[in-house]
């Protein structure tokens, strides 16, 4: 089976975006070095709505190409989905998504992609290993990703933390109320205005 991995970028204070949903300056270190993530100037991985291939620094580069070109699946909340009109169907990394929703798949949305709809978490990673096999199944962060880690499903959690304070907003770990102890960090990377972090969680 596939590792789950909990992975997002957050503020030093734990939150992936404002109260509105802008995630700010979170996302400027895609862009702010010479190294790109893809293969070559393609706009791999571009999920940002600029037309502008990810140019990261070469220690950031290092780190997220093996982990998103190990990503089988990626699993997200519904709330995500239509912030993003997931991706146009078109995942930025993987080929598959499970969407954890009470409402279906909008009727006539992109039937040609790989997206699939359920009501419970357990039911979404299930599927997702289904659909991965051997590969990552990567789970976004908030209130989904904090379901799936209070379920015991997640495997590690990945954060690459953005040196700024949001002081209120959407949470990496969603409204979870419980203490869930993880390991110390398997990894620690410096990249240009983010730190990458990784922790196997305990179970």
């Amino acid at each position: 089976m596939g590792k789950v991995i909990m992975h997002n970028v957050v503020s030093v204070d734990g939150f992936i975006a404002d109260e509105n949903d802008d995630v700010g300056p979170l996302h400027e270190w895609y862009f702010n070095g010479d190294t790109p993530v893809g293969d070559g100037d393609d706009g791999s991985y571009d999920h940002s709505g600029t037309a502008s291939p990810f140019r990261v620094s070469r220690a950031s580069a290092e780190y997220v190409r093996p982990m998103w070109g190990a990503i089988g699946t990626i699993v997200m909340g519904r709330k995500l989905f239509d912030l993003v009109n997931g991706w146009e169907g078109q995942p930025p990394a993987g080929e598959h998504v499970v969407v954890v929703s009470h409402r279906p798949k909008p009727e006539g949305w992109h039937p040609e992609a790989s997206y699939h709809f359920v009501d419970d978490v357990t039911a979404a990673i299930d599927k997702a290993q289904e659909l991965a096999g051997a590969r990552v199944i990567a789970v976004t962060a908030g209130e989904v990703g904090g379901q799936i880690l209070a379920a015991g499903l997640v495997d590690e959690v990945a954060m690459d933390v953005v040196p700024v304070v949001f002081g209120a907003g959407k949470r990496y770990f969603g409204s979870i109320d419980s203490q869930h102890l993880l390991e110390d960090p398997n990894v620690v990377i410096r990249g240009e205005r983010v730190l990458h972090l990784k922790f196997k969680a305990l179970r």
